[in-house]
C-alpha cells in the first residue's frame, strides 16, 4: 500500500469522526429543541384538526425516538469510539430494532401523508373524502404493525458477533442469506421510498395547479384546501425533498458495498465502503432533526404560532421577574419603615 493510500484512507476515516463530533452532537440539540417546540404548536386545537398534522405529529414523536436512541448511540460509537450496545444482548438487539424502526417508518409516515395531500387536492369530492381522520388513524395503525414486525428480524438475527479473534461487536448475523436478505430488502427500501415521494409529490401540486387555475367564484364548490392546507404540503413537499437528498449518499454506499461484496477489497476500497456508509448516515441523520426548520421558514402560520409560544414564555418570566422585584422592593421598604419606627421609638424613649 502506497503512502498516498494511507493519506486518503486515514483521511476518509476521520471526516465521519469529527462530523459525529461536533456536527452529530449538534443536530442532537436542535432536533430535539426543533420537535418539542413543533409538538406543542401542533398539539393546539386550530392544528391537530388537520389530517396533515396528525402525520407530522406521528413524524416528529418517532424521529424523537430516532434522535435520542439512533443519532445518540451513533455519536457515542462513531464519534467517541464508546460501544455501550456491546456490553449487553439485550442492549445490542434494542439498540438495532428501535434504529432500525425508528429509521425506516419515518419515510413511510411522510408517503401516506403524501398520499393524504394527494387525496384531499383532487377535484373528485368523493376522492376528497378518503382524507380524514379516521383513514390516518388506520393507515398509520396498519403501517406501525407491519414495520413493527418486519422490523423484529433485527431482534433475532442481530447479536454480539465475534469479527476478529477477541474482537466482540454487535452486528447482523454474518450467514449468506440473511446478509442477501438485509442487503436487497434496504436496496429495495432505498430505490422505492425516494420513487414514491416524488411521484405522489409531483401529482399533489399538479393538482394544486388546477386547482389554482380555476376562477375564484368556482373555487368555493370545487376545494376544501385552505391557506394552510397549502403550506402544510408545501411543507411536506420541502420534508421530503430534505429526506431524498440526505440519502443519497447513504444509498450509494449501499449500492457500493453490493456491487464489492464478492470481491477481494484493497484497503482504499474498505475506507471508501466505510467512508460512505459513515458519512452516509451522518448526512442521513439531517432529515430527522430538521423539521421544524423546515415548518418555520415555509408556513407563516407555523411562524405565527411559534412567535406567540415564545412571547408568552418570555412574558410569563418577565412577569415573574417583575412580581419578584416588586417584593424585594416591598419587603426592602417594610425594613425601612420597620427601622424607622424602631428608631423613632428609641429616641423618645
Amino acid at each position: 500500500m502506497s503512502s498516498s493510500d494511507s493519506y486518503y484512507i486515514e483521511i476518509l476515516n476521520n471526516i465521519p469522526i469529527y462530523f459525529q463530533q461536533y456536527f452529530g452532537i449538534f443536530l442532537y440539540i436542535i432536533g430535539n429543541i426543533g420537535n418539542l417546540l413543533a409538538i406543542i404548536v401542533f398539539f393546539k386545537r386550530s392544528w391537530r384538526k388537520n389530517v396533515c398534522v396528525f402525520y407530522f405529529l406521528v413524524c416528529l414523536f418517532a424521529n424523537t425516538i430516532f434522535i435520542n436512541s439512533t443519532l445518540l448511540g451513533s455519536i457515542f460509537a462513531l464519534g467517541f469510539n464508546s460501544t455501550i450496545q456491546n456490553s449487553s444482548v439485550i442492549l445490542c438487539k434494542l439498540f438495532y430494532y428501535v434504529s432500525y424502526l425508528t429509521s425506516t417508518y419515518y419515510p413511510v409516515i411522510l408517503i401516506l401523508a403524501s398520499i393524504d395531500r394527494l387525496l384531499i387536492s383532487s377535484q373528485n369530492i368523493d376522492t376528497r373524502l378518503y382524507s380524514s381522520k379516521r383513514m390516518a388513524y388506520f393507515s398509520t395503525s396498519i403501517a406501525t404493525f407491519i414495520w413493527s414486525t418486519f422490523a423484529l428480524h433485527t431482534l433475532i438475527k442481530v447479536n454480539i458477533q465475534e469479527m476478529y479473534p477477541g474482537v466482540f461487536i454487535c452486528y447482523y448475523d454474518l450467514s449468506q442469506f440473511y446478509l442477501n436478505f438485509f442487503t436487497y430488502s434496504t436496496v429495495v427500501q432505498s430505490v422505492l421510498v425516494p420513487f414514491s415521494m416524488i411521484v405522489l409529490s409531483t401529482i399533489a401540486f399538479k393538482n394544486v395547479r388546477r386547482i389554482r387555475a380555476i376562477p375564484r367564484q368556482e373555487r368555493r364548490q370545487i376545494r376544501t384546501m385552505n391557506k394552510k392546507d397549502f403550506q402544510l404540503l408545501r411543507c411536506l413537499y420541502i420534508q421530503n425533498i430534505i429526506y431524498i437528498t440526505c440519502n443519497i449518499v447513504l444509498s450509494v454506499g449501499i449500492v457500493y458495498a453490493t456491487a464489492i461484496r464478492y470481491e477481494t477489497a484493497t484497503p482504499l476500497q474498505q475506507a471508501l465502503n466505510n467512508f460512505l456508509n459513515n458519512f452516509g448516515s451522518v448526512l442521513h441523520d439531517i432529515s430527522y432533526c430538521t423539521s421544524f426548520f423546515t415548518f418555520i421558514y415555509v408556513s407563516k402560520a407555523f411562524r405565527l404560532e411559534v412567535k406567540r409560544l415564545i412571547f408568552k414564555m418570555v412574558r410569563k418570566d418577565l412577569t415573574t421577574i417583575r412580581e419578584e422585584e416588586n417584593n424585594q422592593q416591598e419587603a426592602v421598604k417594610d425594613n425601612i419603615g420597620l427601622n424607622h419606627a424602631i428608631s423613632t421609638i428609641g429616641v423618645n424613649a
